[in-house]
């Protein structure tokens, strides 16, 4: 038997895809500017199924791609034209919610939303929430340690998941991390969260729920200079708050927003920021007071807190609405996930809107500012090949920026395709070839998610990016950049 008949001896006729016109809708995640149409599909219903599917693919050496919603921005579901996608849309059951430890067991093709959703009955929330929370699944979440609105004060995916069960490229089962607090051994588990389906395939993942806070309002101030709501952001730590959520967004993002879903923003704000208390009401108010206090500090001229769930939800929607919104401005964005140390964010902004000027390209800003991770918007039309080639080599500068100033080129979207050169700037040989050992040590044949996540050294070689200096440079250097 060839390879597409053993699988199709597996699998039921609909969950083996091999017409293009069936494959077409895979051909890319949410970075859609890469496209690449698979040899085949599979859509497994069972374990055992997706067992099998990996060791037919592990004894005729055909690469694997996993994938979850499809819902990545840096090309980490991108197929090989050669390889085998792996749907695990069909595992979408939360298996358990135990409210007395506070945990719930799920397959990976489960919604980030439906969990919170399930666990409310309990007063209990899954706290990461990806601004794609309602669509993205919790396997991609792990894969690619997403974040979310609220990661500043209760972390990223991995800091709310305890267990993982692992399928390996060649077909055996991994659990790791366990239900206690912590178990012996190395962070394997540490190690899983953000390996973007490179070191197995994720197929249970246990998370921890949180109590739902009593209270939980948000403050918005409006300022006339992006520099004033950067400064406020660095204040607003520095004074020992902790928001559940810390969100600035541009006068671009702004009325792109307020033109998609009406959230009341005021249109003439150079930057909004949007700032969430949770707790007890003794703790909220007493909180939003200070915070009132530093926001007007900064030249905040409108401050605005909800009253009410209602309004609190329509703050937040504009936000989350931010990345479709962009379509109002142009038929593409490339979406660009760097994160810096808070107090460079005024000046790293301001020379964002040099390289856009540079490139001829708009660029609206809106992203997680408590905890410096930019994601800056750079729109585009895929229609001209040169806009493209442009809107690519902007994101690039802007992530060599994010190292120059001691940051990192990505804070929860991941490397996948996007960001394979930029990783040559960030890390030394020495570091990629550790990286490289790890991938060897759970995937000897190089089965899953070839040519994603850590460039090779030739490729280094070839960008000639290793030299960059990396750490934190004083202001003066700063502005050469």
């Amino acid at each position: 038997m060839d390879f597409e008949t053993e699988l199709a001896a597996i699998l039921p006729a609909e969950g083996l895809l091999t017409a293009v016109e069936e494959k077409r809708p895979y051909e890319s995640d949410g970075l859609a500017a890469y496209r690449a149409v698979p040899r085949v599909v599979v859509l497994p219903r069972t374990r055992d199924e997706v067992q099998a599917i990996v060791k037919v693919c592990a004894a005729y050496g055909v690469p694997i791609v996993a994938r979850g919603a499809g819902t990545g921005l840096s090309g980490g579901a991108l197929p090989l034209e050669e390889g085998c996608l792996l749907s695990l849309a069909k595992f979408n059951r939360i298996k358990h919610i135990d409210p007395d430890n506070r945990i719930a067991v799920v397959e990976p093709g489960v919604r980030n939303l439906a969990i919170s959703e399930a666990a409310a009955v309990y007063g209990l929330y899954y706290a990461p929430d990806p601004s794609s929370q309602i669509a993205c699944s919790i396997g991609g979440n792990v894969a690619e340690n997403s974040g979310g609105v609220h990661c500043l004060k209760y972390g990223l995916t991995v800091n709310n998941v305890l267990a993982v069960d692992v399928l390996t490229a060649e077909g055996e089962w991994l659990t790791v991390g366990c239900s206690a607090l912590d178990s012996p051994g190395y962070d394997l588990l540490a190690m899983v969260n953000g390996s973007e389906g490179m070191l197995g395939i994720i197929m249970q993942i246990t998370v921890k729920l949180l109590p739902r806070p009593p209270v939980a309002r948000v403050m918005l101030g409006a300022f006339c200079a992006v520099q004033d709501a950067a400064d406020t952001v660095a204040d607003v730590i520095a004074a020992g708050i902790t928001p559940s959520g810390l969100e600035m967004m541009d006068q671009l993002a702004i009325g792109a927003a307020e033109e998609f879903c009406r959230a009341g923003y005021p249109r003439d704000a150079a930057a909004i920021l949007l700032c969430e208390l949770d707790g007890t009401a003794g703790e909220v108010d007493s909180q939003l007071d200070h915070l009132q206090k530093i926001f007007e500090k900064h030249d905040c001229n409108e401050i605005r807190i909800s009253t009410t769930e209602e309004e609190r939800q329509r703050f937040w929607i504009g936000r989350k609405s931010a990345f479709p919104a962009l379509g109002r401005i142009a038929p593409d964005y490339y979406c660009i996930d760097g994160t810096i140390p808070r107090r460079h964010l005024g000046i790293v902004l301001q020379r964002i809107s040099e390289l856009a000027q540079e490139y001829g390209l708009m660029v609206a800003n809106v992203f997680h500012a408590g905890d410096g991770n930019l994601h800056p918007l750079i729109a585009y039309d895929g229609n001209e090949d040169s806009q493209l080639e442009a809107a690519e080599t902007l994101g690039s500068k802007i992530l060599e920026l994010c190292v120059k100033v001691g940051g990192t080129i990505t804070g929860e979207h991941g490397v996948g395709v996007e960001k394979l050169n930029e990783m040559c700037v960030q890390f030394s040989a020495l570091e990629l070839a550790a990286f490289h050992s790890i991938k060897g040590a759970f995937d000897p044949i190089g089965l899953l998610n070839p040519g994603k996540a850590v460039p090779t050294l030739h490729r280094c070689a070839e960008f000639g990016a290793m030299h960059v200096h990396r750490g934190n440079l004083p202001h003066p250097e700063l502005e050469r950049f």
